[in-house]
């Protein structure tokens, strides 16, 4: 399985582009992943939609709209997609609007961090950290437990 995570937006914060690295580079310990900075919607859907292989990708939008998971339900979302041979996992973080209630409708699953409101930059680490957080709960890492 390989993630993909896209964003709409340019990335700013320094240190914003810092975790994010860190986090990519984390991850890529247990999965491939690939980042992309989008510069629209449209230009987001039409990369997850041309991702090509022998399974369809799989598209996770993040929203205040979505179903919230524990981070170790979270884990068994990434389990089943590897189960399921899922080669592409597509996450899309949207503008700081959101997203459209197109794009909503075409995605595969809508996942939120909760009723509170994220700065969009912020949000991408916390998804960074919490598929992180999800391998390393797959794997038995300490991690997750502070151990």
């Amino acid at each position: 399985m390989k993630l993909q995570i896209a964003w709409i937006g340019k990335t700013k914060e320094v240190a914003i582009r810092a975790l994010t690295e860190e986090y990519l580079k984390r991850i890529s310990r247990y999965v491939g992943a690939e980042s992309h900075e989008m510069n629209s919607e449209s230009a987001l859907l039409d990369l997850a939609a041309g991702t090509t292989g022998r399974t369809a990708p799989v598209l996770i939008l993040l929203d205040a709209r979505g179903r919230q998971f524990t981070s170790e339900e979270f884990a068994e979302l990434l389990r089943d997609q590897q189960d399921r041979g899922t080669q592409n996992l597509f996450f899309g973080v949207g503008p700081a609007d959101g997203f459209s209630d197109k794009a909503r409708g075409g995605a595969d699953l809508i996942l939120s961090f909760g009723k509170m409101t994220l700065a969009h930059e912020l949000a991408r680490v916390v998804l960074l950290e919490q598929i992180y957080r999800a391998f390393t709960i797959l794997k038995g890492h300490p991690y997750h437990t502070g151990h």
